[in-house]
């Protein structure tokens, strides 16, 4: 059996190392922070982030409404299978009970099935997916290339863009932050999270940085304004 944690259910795909903002209002994750901020220093204070494929999500785009009283149990069918654990940073607690915490993506997990319901939030048993802390050669030749790649595009889109005024170093934390920045379609950031290394998330970056240069390198060529044409954005 591998392990339960408390899992949010959003419309956003997190990844390591990646700084979430959240806004809680539901009263079974509030129940959720003051858990994490009552756990012992030993345990991590983490819950995981799935992205849903449909549904409710936690913090509705519309306000603060709560969820139907006849919601049906939020089913394995409607999360994508890879998630990231977002680890509590901050924590403010409102007057009527709210909160605004702070979170940072610590790490991958793949959902197995949801667990039994023991606690007012949803939780899941997941599995760990393996540390991509050393990068090996193929991932130190490809990062230089996605940089460059993704500078690229960045101009192409946005020329007085700041992304980049801190390039990291470490080509795992990059393809994060590509993957994370880039305007990216929900399935396509959800196959560089569950890409299985560093290289692999490289090389997938490199193709979709390629192809959304030369589709911006045609729409500057046409009189239309790029607003016009840009994809919608989600609210989270």
């Amino acid at each position: 059996m591998g392990a339960i944690i408390p899992v949010f259910p959003l419309g956003t795909v997190l990844f390591p190392g990646l700084v979430l903002p959240l806004h809680i209002f539901e009263e079974r994750y509030r129940t959720l922070v003051r858990d994490l901020v009552a756990s012992t220093d030993d345990e991590p204070h983490e819950f995981g982030v799935v992205t849903l494929r449909y549904g409710w999500e936690v913090a509705a785009p519309d306000g603060d409404a709560e969820r139907p009283a006849d919601e049906t149990p939020v089913t394995v069918d409607q999360l994508y299978d890879v998630g990231c654990t977002a680890e509590l940073r901050q924590v403010t607690e409102l007057p009527d009970g709210r909160f605004d915490i702070v979170t940072v993506g610590r790490r991958r997990f793949r959902v197995v099935a949801i667990a039994a319901e023991t606690q007012p939030y949803v939780t899941a048993e997941v599995e760990w997916l393996p540390d991509e802390e050393g990068t090996g050669p193929a991932a130190t030749l490809l990062a230089p290339r996605v940089l460059a790649a993704f500078r690229t595009y960045l101009d192409l889109l946005r020329p007085d863009s700041e992304v980049l005024d801190q390039v990291p170093d470490d080509p795992t934390v990059l393809s994060h932050l590509i993957a994370a920045t880039a305007q990216l379609t929900t399935d396509e950031r959800h196959e560089l999270l569950a890409a299985p290394d560093t290289a692999a998330r490289l090389r997938a970056e490199l193709r979709l940085l390629n192809r959304e240069a030369g589709l911006l390198a045609k729409v500057r060529a046409v009189p239309v304004p790029l607003s016009d044409l840009a994809r919608p954005v989600s609210p989270n």
